[in-house]
């Protein structure tokens, strides 16, 4: 029998009788038209094949074959990847086979390759192959579309050994459905595995946009975004909707009631997402529907079980229709389409089986402090006593701070003759409606409850008058009219009382730290709001302090939070810190709820660790303050800490933007009067520094001259840009007094910039006993708190200034020899390189003999006023090795004394 050639002219025997090879499976198909390109994705793959592996996982409709075909047809001639399409049923072999003759195809004539065998290869074939591949000038890129079909992790031996020993001439782009049976974490901690879950290849909002014009779809950006969010970005539903929109007279109401209970939503996600899942899984998913988020133990109370734990995290493993949060113990919430489909069958169960569901998650809920969830459930259970109770016992937990994110149809409204009976059912009813962000239904329910209430005894009359009034503040909060939040606030206050009899079991809810709690905070919220930052200071710590005192941990953390937030702005650092860490460990900062009043915490730690020149925690935290940005303090100085990131990694311009768009976010509001002064002094000392003084002090004149009462920061920010123009007279006069006694109500921030340039001043202007004065108590001040950042990224004046106080002496010279070497770091001038070796630029010839490192320490507490004795000290040597160490220093750097031995360092940048 003839031998066959390959391409690349290496024989191999026919394949007899085993099946031909399909041309389809070694090919990507064609993207489902419309075709639409997303170049981020595109792009991230591109990068991505720079390493070994990269794996696309994520569940069914999340677009990874279309992802990745779309990127082998857009990729060069010379660039395009080998491509096998695994199936269901492939054996080791039929998978083998495949992928023999993709790798055949994917090299050149002129290439020299080992064979390539047709079946699970023998190691001696493996290791010819892989040291084929190795040898290649470029690496073959092959895409594995599918691979969880491969369920024998033996079948893919000879692709991971290939992979190990190929030296990364073999790279693989791998899509699957769930997790590989490949060693990834060897490629995860060697830095060559790339991972792309439903999280990257979620639609985003633009996207949506591309992807409905390309259907011929027009929509408003509100229904866009709403169509994001009912799919969670997820590809195979938005195409599903856009197919759907195209016949619509009304496009966006039928977004609007577009979910997952859709019969082409419904029978995609039963026949290609619910299959794979075993009955268990779907069982326990569809009797957890009745909350709107659960945890393991809140779904084995629903369901009766004691493995959801298990169940849970292996489902939510994968993303995309199952999402965990990172609290302990993790919550987990379903794919928005997915739980409208489990909703729908929750509304088929038999009324006393899904009446038992509620009472479950209520018992549980009312349990574990979640008052808000309990009645929900109680109310949906019709335990109308039940639901009264709850209300009048737990009301102040029950005022909604956050936005409550509640996906789930509301209870149903107790009927009339309940209400009639006991109004206070009808303001439990509103309550419920008020939290879960419906403010209109919640408004008619208190309406109906007070016209209810006529009839009441005097006892009776006068709580439900505090409880009705406690819910009218609630909506003049959803309202956003802060006029009727302080009416409504002081009819509250108004309404305290003494507690009832003891035996009265809904005694208690009158007591005075409760009123206090709920009043302050939403004075204190409306105060921040409008930019008033020292009254919402006040008013937070009263009201902390009040729900404190009666023990309301959700109140306590919505204070806490925006105290930490407002500490750090004042720049008590500490306080900020400790106050945003206690918040953030109280139990109700966990799970899907309080992510604001959490976020508030987070930018309170931001700003902590911008003062403190931690960039990498800075980052960290402010990746997670999204809620908090949408009130406009939040907004705003999450925009300064951002701005002052970007500037000090040297993006000037993003920095500028980022400033820029946040001043225009506030506008006229009320909250633009101190911070919008601190966002336009940012601004101006961004221009100057980018080489426009003239500028900058054209922009900060006026408000100077303008603010009532003058505000420091402007007057910092204009004697900064006059100094940066060449005019030192004019910037001291523009210099606001940081040391009169008005500056003790500056926030410490502020007052520690002004002290800063009035030490430059001085000792531009040739007093430098002064300016180490100045300095000194700057340092003073500024220690406690640990900031370091407005040293470490001054100006180059504020180093050299620095530098000359360690000559002079100080108090904290440790400290100033950090500040000063890592001034030295962020602006570029230390570079890497070994001990005593000359740096570019450096004056004066190299060291002959390097400094050791402890010749290094002594030297740079030679710089210190501190005599051999104290450096003797202060090391724990003796002070003859001390004398030995400086000998040695004078002789290397051939100086004769301790100020000589000093300046040649410098010249070397040593120290």
């Amino acid at each position: 029998m003839p031998v066959e050639r390959s391409r690349v002219g290496v024989a191999r025997e026919p394949a007899g009788a085993a099946p031909p090879l399909l041309a389809s499976r070694l090919a990507p198909a064609a993207p489902p038209e419309p075709v639409l390109l997303r170049p981020r994705l595109l792009a991230r793959l591109d990068d991505a094949t720079a390493g070994a592996v990269t794996v696309v996982t994520a569940p069914a409709g999340w677009g990874k074959t279309t992802l990745l075909a779309s990127w082998a047809r857009a990729a060069a001639d010379d660039r395009a990847p080998a491509w096998v399409s695994v199936e269901v049923g492939d054996t080791g072999e039929r998978f083998w086979a495949y992928l023999a003759a993709a790798l055949r195809a994917a090299v050149t004539e002129a290439d020299e390759v080992a064979p390539v065998p047709d079946r699970p290869p023998r190691p001696d074939q493996l290791e010819l192959l892989a040291a084929a591949l190795a040898a290649r000038d470029r690496p073959v890129l092959l895409v594995l579309d599918d691979l969880h079909r491969i369920t024998d992790p033996a079948a893919l031996t000879g692709l991971e050994f290939l992979l190990r020993h190929a030296e990364q001439r073999l790279r693989l782009v791998a899509g699957a459905r769930t997790d590989l049976p490949l060693p990834l974490h060897r490629f995860r901690l060697a830095g060559e595995l790339t991972e792309l879950g439903p999280a990257e290849l979620a639609f985003t909002d633009d996207e949506v946009a591309d992807l409905l014009t390309a259907h011929g779809v027009a929509l408003p950006a509100a229904s866009v975004r709403r169509l994001r969010e009912r799919t969670g970005g997820w590809p195979a539903g938005l195409r599903l909707a856009a197919l759907a929109l195209r016949d619509r007279p009304d496009p966006g109401g039928w977004v609007e009631r577009f979910g997952g209970d859709q019969p082409e939503v419904t029978g995609y996600l039963r026949q290609e997402v619910l299959a794979g899942w075993g009955d268990q899984a779907r069982e326990l998913l569809a009797r957890t529907a009745v909350a709107d988020a659960v945890c393991a133990d809140l779904a084995d109370a629903l369901t009766g079980r004691a493995d959801a734990a298990s169940v849970l995290a292996g489902l939510a493993r994968d993303g995309g229709f199952l999402h965990r949060d990172d609290s302990s113990p993790p919550w987990y919430r379903c794919h928005p389409l997915l739980a409208d489909l489990f909703r729908a069958e929750l509304g088929r169960l038999p009324a006393d089986e899904l009446r038992d569901l509620h009472e479950r998650a209520a018992g549980w809920y009312a349990g574990n402090g979640r008052p808000a969830q309990a009645l929900r459930h109680t109310l949906a259970a019709g335990r109308w006593d039940e639901a009264t109770e709850l209300f009048v016992a737990r009301w102040p937990d029950l005022v909604p701070y956050d936005r409550e994110d509640a996906a789930a149809p509301p209870p149903a409204a107790p009927p009339d003759e309940a209400v009639r009976r006991d109004p206070e059912l009808g303001l439990a009813a509103a309550a419920e409606r008020a939290y879960a962000g419906d403010p209109v239904t919640a408004a008619d329910r208190l309406r109906e409850a007070v016209a209810r209430a006529a009839t009441l005894a005097a006892p009776r009359r006068d709580r439900f008058r505090r409880l009705a009034t406690a819910l009218e503040l609630t909506l003049a909060r959803s309202a956003g009219d802060p006029t009727e939040v302080r009416g409504a606030a002081e009819r509250l206050l108004a309404t305290r009382t003494e507690p009832g009899p003891a035996d009265d079991p809904r005694a208690g809810t009158a007591e005075d730290a409760d009123v206090r709690a709920v009043a302050g905070t939403a004075l204190g919220l409306v105060a921040l709001d409008e930019g008033d930052l020292p009254a919402a200071a006040a008013a937070f710590e009263d009201a902390l302090a009040a729900a404190r005192t009666a023990g309301r941990q959700r109140t306590e953390l919505v204070c806490a939070s925006r105290q930490a937030l407002l500490a750090a702005v004042r720049g008590e650092l500490r306080a900020a810190e400790r106050t945003a860490r206690e918040a953030l460990a109280m139990p109700p900062c966990r799970g899907w709820s309080c992510r604001t009043d959490c976020a508030h915490a987070h930018l309170a730690l931001a700003l902590v660790a911008v003062h403190r020149d931690e960039p990498e925690e800075a980052a960290a935290q402010l990746a997670v303050v999204g809620p908090a940005e949408t009130e406009p303090t939040g907004a705003g100085l999450a925009a300064l800490c951002r701005a002052r990131l970007r500037r000090d990694a040297g993006d000037l311009a993003a920095a500028h933007r980022l400033l820029v768009a946040a001043r225009d976010r506030l506008g006229h509001r009320q909250a633009a009067g101190q911070l919008g002064h601190w966002l336009l002094a940012a601004e101006a000392d961004l221009g100057s520094a980018r080489g426009d003084p003239a500028g900058a002090r054209a922009l900060l004149a006026d408000r100077v001259r303008a603010a009532d009462p003058p505000d420091p920061a402007l007057g910092v920010a204009l004697a900064r840009a006059e100094l940066r123009a060449g005019d030192p007279r004019a910037a001291g006069y523009a210099l606001p007094a940081w040391d009169a006694p008005p500056a003790g109500d500056w926030p410490l921030p502020v007052r520690l910039d002004a002290g800063l340039l009035e030490a430059v001043l001085a000792r531009r202007g040739g007093d430098d006993r002064r300016a180490g004065r100045i300095l000194e108590r700057v340092l003073a001040l500024a220690g406690p708190e640990g900031f370091r950042r407005l040293f470490t990224r001054a100006d180059e004046e504020v180093r050299d200034l620095l530098a000359a106080h360690l000559d002079t002496g100080t108090a904290h010279w440790s400290t100033v020899s950090d500040l000063v070497r890592s001034a030295d770091e962020h602006s570029g001038d230390v570079p890497d390189r070994p001990v005593g070796d000359r740096p570019a630029g450096g004056g004066g010839p190299a060291l002959d003999e390097p400094l050791t490192e402890r010749e290094l320490t002594i030297l740079r507490y030679l710089q210190s006023i501190l005599s051999n004795v104290e450096i003797a000290a202060e090391l724990s040597l003796s002070v003859n090795t001390v004398k030995t160490h400086v000998r040695n220093i004078y002789r290397k750097l051939s100086a004769t004394r301790r100020r000589d031995a000093v300046r040649r360092a410098r010249e070397l940048r040593l120290i």
